[in-house]
């Protein structure tokens, strides 16, 4: 780890992009790898599932795959997690921008966060806007529902859905500032998201992920090891 130490060491405004790989070694599944929730077997495909227009027509049904599969508790950070909230407190980290929706980085520590993807912590009445917590969906019935009577959807980007405009600003900003980028977790296949590292104009960019991406060759460092394992090893000075 000699050359992402001293890649650590050179730094002070580092971003980190992370995908679904970044919490897989907190025992929460990916999507596209072979035992990955693309790869499972539902009556609907999940990415069919996780759609705007099946949430809306097939509301449920959404929530039997989406309690089941994307409403995960019992999990904790894993060290790339800690690490990174870690970075953030000695000053060299400056922002985390993420695909995942599980709230495993502020779980850590970490404060500046900006989940691209939404967050399954958060929930909204689709008729008043109301906010409710995950427990509430748990326990809510088939479809969970507001106080006011409307269907409480979760505050994640579904297929067909935009991300949100200001999430995406601050995450662009970030990262166009950053003296280091570091990707990991991510097949970088998944857009508009995964267009947003071309802003880095940064001294290093560090890929960490277990199969290859179209980005390696663009790379300063890559590395195809586990993600923990890698950034646990960081001294932090």
């Amino acid at each position: 780890m000699t050359d992402l130490q001293q890649i650590f060491d050179d730094s002070s405004n580092i971003v980190f992009f992370g995908g679904a790989g970044v919490s897989t070694e907190s025992g929460i599944p990916d999507f596209r790898s072979k035992d990955g929730l693309y790869n499972q077997k539902y009556d609907y495909p999940p990415e069919i599932i996780l759609s705007h227009s099946f949430f809306i027509n097939n509301t449920k049904e959404f929530y039997r795959f989406y309690r089941e599969k994307m409403l995960i508790d019992n999990v904790e950070p894993n060290a790339a997690h800690l690490k990174l909230a870690q970075a953030e407190r000695k000053h060299k980290l400056s922002a985390i921008v993420t695909q995942n929706i599980d709230g495993l980085h502020q779980k850590a520590g970490s404060k500046t966060v900006y989940e691209l993807h939404g967050s399954v912590h958060r929930n909204y009445c689709t008729k008043c806007g109301k906010f409710y917590g995950p427990e509430y969906i748990k326990t809510g019935g088939d479809i969970p529902l507001c106080e006011c009577g409307g269907i409480i959807k979760p505050d994640v980007v579904l297929y067909e859905e935009g991300l949100d405009q200001n999430t995406v600003n601050a995450a662009v900003n970030a990262i166009a500032c950053a003296d280091t980028l570091i990707i990991a977790g991510t097949s970088l296949n998944v857009y508009p998201a995964a267009g947003l590292i071309n802003y880095f104009t940064g001294r290093y960019t560090v890929l960490i992920n277990r199969d290859e991406t179209p980005f390696d060759g663009r790379a300063d460092l890559v590395l195809h090891e586990s993600i923990g394992k890698v950034l646990g090893e960081i001294e932090i000075k």
